[in-house]
């Protein structure tokens, strides 16, 4: 098999999961060379979402900002964050990525502070942004994430964006559209779903090389495990040749270690 580092393992895990024909709304960074690299190999018929309002772009190079220019790039639509949002409402966006400085064993995110003294964080975080909107309202969540036990809480030090609450029935409950909530989280270490019954977080697959003790070592609550438990597949020299020379060619996201 292709030498490969985590980075791309991760962004190839996440581009394996998004089908042909869906809808994705993604912000910059590793979840739009996670949608670039589906949309040019598995999922050409994937149409991509951006915040800022670019709808269906065929994006040349990956773009630094969600109001990037080349997020406009032959698009189907040059519309706004009202539309886009109001597009989530309709029920018309399949998945959406999302991220935050902590998640707990719902899939419950933190993107607004650490520290118990809400006035007096000891980090102030950006906060929602659009991340409550699109959790709440698009039908498949993905997190992709390093994997410590810093992240991976029993309990978050604030609650930004819902996963599903306290567990099954929480986000109906709520008032939240019933069969949405997270879907997958894709980490350095392995890839993680949701038990169907309790909505708990639970191991799918491993990486190779990484044992479950390793990813219950570094995280900060009970992990369940779908059995069997099964061996990520590895990136393709094919998609990875895509990934570094078309989708992120100038490394904004591959570079990082």
């Amino acid at each position: 098999m292709p030498s490969y580092s985590p980075m791309e393992l991760m962004i190839c895990c996440a581009a394996h999961a998004l089908e042909d024909g869906r809808t994705v709304a993604v912000g910059t960074g590793v979840p739009c060379a996670a949608a670039m690299l589906a949309q040019r190999t598995h999922a050409p018929r994937l149409t991509i979402v951006f915040e800022a309002g670019g709808v269906a772009p065929r994006l040349p190079t990956m773009p630094i900002s969600v109001g990037d220019s080349r997020t406009f790039y032959r698009a189907a639509m040059a519309t706004s964050m009202a539309d886009v949002m109001e597009t989530c409402q309709r029920g018309m966006i399949d998945y959406t990525f999302l991220g935050g400085a902590q998640i707990d064993a719902y899939g419950n995110l933190n993107s607004t502070l650490i520290g118990a003294d809400h006035r007096r964080p000891k980090v102030r975080l950006p906060g929602s942004g659009g991340a409550n909107d699109l959790a709440s309202l698009c039908w498949r969540i993905l997190v992709v994430t390093n994997h410590d036990r810093r992240r991976f809480v029993e309990k978050l030090d604030f609650l930004t964006t819902p996963g599903y609450l306290t567990g099954s029935g929480a986000r109906e409950a709520a008032g939240l559209p019933a069969g949405t909530g997270p879907y997958r989280v894709i980490t350095n270490l392995s890839v993680m779903g949701y038990d169907d019954n309790t909505k708990r977080m639970q191991v799918r697959s491993l990486h190779p090389g990484v044992s479950l003790e390793q990813v219950r070592a570094a995280t900060g609550f009970e992990l369940g495990v779908t059995e069997p438990v099964e061996i990520t597949v590895e990136p393709g020299e094919e998609e990875l040749q895509i990934l570094r020379m078309e989708v992120d060619p100038h490394r904004y996201v591959l570079g990082r270690s």
